[in-house]
């Protein structure tokens, strides 16, 4: 089942209920006779307002309860028909949500305007319901704004609410009004701030936004032909004046870059650098997957730096160790500390997209195995050895497997094995592992972070893979370029005396399975970025490897509630 199916619903926003009683005010006279409730208390009870573009808040109602019982049912957000200066300036952040790579239509943004206007006419009056509307309707679209920048819009891990403001922690209803109702409007702005992650990836990616808009509205649009072969230097291209166009808008060429009469030149250089900026093996030649990436419209590029922004909200940022981060589409794995001595980066292969794709989850790095078994997932042992057994009865002596009970005793060591042991593996009864060694398939480390799903991170004798652009070849774990340099980076702080040449003579021990822990775990975020930003303000961009993008873009179309 692909992971988006897990990402339905979105999170609901988990108070306290608070009873809601309201006190009395004196609009409510104009209350029907016989009425118990005023217009905003009905409104809140319904979970929902046919004002708003998403009517149906039902899922933040008792959050929205809870914010009016603390306020004794009062409106909050006017004094008398005008809005407060804190209420004003946060319409003014619902019309600038694209900024932060939200859709301001989702909050209303084009209509506060016209609904300030209303409350102020002079004739007719705007009657309490009018009142009552405009003040639900912006309590609701700041909860929805709010906790999209903090906790995402479809977060597959709900959790409930929280904002660090010194010591204190708060809810959501407790967030807006403590922190918001009476704030300066030059204050808004920080405050929304505050609640997005505290990561400069992120913040990079986000202030990259407006330029790729503006790249996007200057693109006149045009595909390029598709070649029947790979255009190298010298050769003719019918697509020449597209191609130049549009590297000189991506900024991989000079502006003043004329078109020539071949594929040679600038323009080659312009290529190389367009596709190390996509994933793309920066080779200076248009082959198919080159021309693809070109033909992709720069408002999708837009739409995965959108997309990327929504990701990055759905972890949590309470670390009190710096993160491992693997990005899937990017094949690569990078700390997210700020101290540049301590950074690493370093290439991955990960999950494959034909059945075998890495999930994406949280959790923390516990141990390190050195020279470990490889315990052969079920699946493997049924699908793909089995199969080899039976074709080669050597197969499993040759590549060091030994045969094994469930509870982990060795029925045969050296992997010979009669037709009733191949059938007891057929059926499952008995399981697979490889010893450890430099052939073994986990390589000589092995990096722990318990999760339901399995995966670790590893060394591999496969290291011909690393040399690819594309790396989805494993069947879900994580393999590493440089293991070593991973194990150096866990253990420098974590367990003294583990330097290069120590971590190397474990890996090259003859005592296998030594297990090395940390005494502070280390969380490891794998995450599923298509846009990842650069220091020099550029963005790269990355293929859609699970097709997670287009499931994302169609549930957040889908708009409020999401579920």
């Amino acid at each position: 089942m692909k992971r988006s199916a897990l990402v339905g619903a979105a999170f609901l926003l988990v108070t306290a209920f608070v009873p809601f009683a309201f006190g009395a005010t004196a609009d409510e006279s104009t209350e029907p006779a016989g009425s118990s409730q005023s217009p905003l208390q009905r409104s809140i009870e319904a979970g929902k307002l046919p004002a708003l573009r998403w009517p149906n808040f039902s899922d933040y109602r008792d959050s929205v309860r809870a914010f009016y019982a603390s306020h004794k049912g009062h409106l909050v957000w006017l004094s008398g028909n005008t809005p407060t200066p804190a209420a004003a300036a946060i319409t003014k952040e619902f019309e600038g949500a694209d900024a932060k790579g939200l859709r301001p239509k989702d909050y209303d943004g084009s209509r506060w305007e016209k609904r300030i206007a209303r409350l102020q006419q002079t004739s007719p009056t705007p009657s309490e319901t009018d009142r009552a509307n405009f003040d639900l309707a912006l309590t609701v679209s700041l909860m929805r704004y709010l906790s999209a920048l903090h906790n995402g819009r479809a977060n597959p891990n709900p959790a409930p609410f929280a904002f660090d403001v010194g010591d204190k922690r708060d809810n959501l209803s407790q967030l807006i009004g403590d922190e918001f109702v009476d704030a300066k409007p030059d204050a808004i702005p920080g405050l929304v701030a505050q609640l997005e992650p505290p990561i400069a990836l992120y913040q990079q990616l986000e202030k990259s936004l407006p330029t790729y808009e503006a790249l996007a509205a200057k693109d006149p649009g045009g595909t390029l032909p598709r070649p029947e072969k790979t255009v190298g230097p010298g050769d003719p291209y019918p697509g020449l004046q597209r191609l130049v166009d549009l590297l000189k808008i991506t900024g991989d060429l000079p502006s003043d870059t004329s078109v020539p009469t071949t594929y040679q030149g600038p323009v080659i250089d312009g290529v190389k650098h367009f596709q190390l900026n996509h994933g793309l093996e920066s080779d200076g030649r248009l082959g198919r997957s080159t021309v693809a990436a070109m033909n992709v419209p720069l408002s999708w590029r837009v739409e995965q730096i959108r997309l990327t922004l929504e990701r990055w909200r759905w972890f949590s940022y309470d670390f009190t160790q710096t993160p491992i981060m693997v990005n899937l589409p990017e094949f690569e794995l990078r700390t997210l500390g700020n101290d540049n001595a301590n950074q690493l980066e370093m290439r991955v292969v990960v999950g494959g997209s034909a059945g075998h794709q890495t999930p994406l989850f949280t959790a923390k790095l516990r141990f390190l195995i050195f020279r470990p078994f490889w315990n052969v997932p079920m699946s493997i042992q049924l699908k793909e050895l089995v199969p080899k057994v039976r074709q080669d009865a050597d197969y499993l002596a040759d590549n060091d497997f030994q045969v094994v009970t469930h509870s982990g005793q060795v029925v045969s060591s050296d992997g010979t094995v009669n037709d009733d042991t191949l059938d007891e593996l057929a059926s499952g009864h008995l399981e697979l592992r490889q010893t450890p060694g430099p052939d073994n398939s986990l390589g000589l480390v092995k990096f722990v972070f318990p999760n339901p799903y399995d995966i670790y991170m590893h060394d591999t004798p496969s290291v011909k893979l690393f040399a690819k652009v594309r790396r989805d070849y494993s069947h879900g774990c994580i393999r590493l370029q440089d293991p070593i340099a991973l194990a150096l980076w866990v253990l420098r702080n974590n367990s003294p005396g583990w330097d290069r040449d120590r971590i190397v003579a474990a890996m090259n021990a003859s005592s296998n399975n030594v297990r090395v822990g940390l005494a502070k775990p280390i969380p490891v975020m794998i995450a599923y970025f298509t846009a990842v930003a650069q220091p020099d303000g550029s963005v790269h961009f990355f293929g859609d490897i699970y097709d997670e993008d287009h499931e994302l873009e169609r549930q957040l179309d889908a708009g409020y509630p999401y579920h």
